[in-house]
């Protein structure tokens, strides 16, 4: 069982920054590929980035590549999403998500753990 905790969410002006962070309890954290997914008003769950056990393989969305930068820390059960340049559509609540997995996932539906959300709002 992993429970994950986001935060850094807020209110940021476009063109700005955020580091979210998310953090999981449990001794396994490095047996857990990662992912970040968001959620804006009205809209389905859409992927955003992802992040294999170690942290040497990661994954965007066109939407975000080159502005958001995912990380890892496994000594601190943490990961990390860099978010520059912010955009009003990048507005949304931000969910990390954990999988007991070696490869990247995309999908929302494989992931096992969820945590509960952290507001992100771009205004412009």
């Amino acid at each position: 069982q992993v429970q994950l905790e986001e935060s850094g969410g807020g209110l940021v002006q476009a063109g700005g920054s955020l580091r979210l962070s998310c953090t999981a309890s449990g001794r396994t954290f490095s047996r857990y590929g990662m992912g970040w997914f968001r959620q804006a008003p009205g809209k389905e769950r859409e992927f955003v980035s992802a992040i294999s056990r170690s942290g040497g393989s990661t994954s965007y969305a066109d939407s975000v590549k080159g502005r958001f930068t995912i990380s890892r820390d496994n000594a601190k059960n943490t990961v990390y999403l860099q978010m520059n340049s912010l955009k009003p559509e990048d507005t949304a609540v931000y969910y990390c998500a954990a999988k007991d997995i070696a490869v990247i996932v995309t999908r929302s539906i494989v992931y096992d753990y969820w945590g509960q959300g952290t507001q992100v709002t771009v205004s412009s």
